[in-house]
């Protein structure tokens, strides 16, 4: 589903996930810095630049001066970025409830524990396989 959103939006898997991470932090009411987007995307601050560059110049992303310290940089989607997700998102989210919908309620806790147990497993792994150096 990333990777078709990412297609279809003109954008590869870091931008879109940047965008994920800058509307995930509006939503929740920390704006994120150039820093802290590059934290979570386990990328330099250099090809940060270039993406956030990438990203203001397409449209999806705005620079807006911190409201308290002038001098600091808040990172935002733009108003087009949130339509163009809603649009070409909402149909398969809309779709992936249908069929969470559908499954029968005496199945659904079997089903919450293999994903569960699934994700687990992905975590671990993942954690585990992480370059060296890399402690999160």
């Amino acid at each position: 589903m990333r990777r078709r959103l990412g297609a279809d939006m003109r954008m590869n898997g870091t931008d879109l996930a940047a965008l994920r991470h800058v509307i995930a932090a509006e939503r929740a009411g920390h704006p994120l810095t150039a820093r802290e987007l590059a934290e979570q995307l386990r990328i330099s601050t250099a090809a940060t630049a270039k993406l956030i560059t990438r990203l203001t110049g397409s449209g999806h992303m705005a620079r807006n001066r911190h409201p308290e310290d002038r001098r600091a940089v808040l990172l935002g989607a733009t108003e087009r970025s949130h339509r163009e997700l809603v649009a070409r998102a909402g149909p398969m989210h809309e779709a992936m409830f249908e069929v969470a919908r559908s499954v029968p309620a005496e199945a659904r806790e079997a089903v919450i524990g293999f994903l569960d147990a699934m994700t687990a497993l992905f975590e671990e792994d993942a954690h585990q396989n992480r370059p060296p150096g890399n402690s999160d």
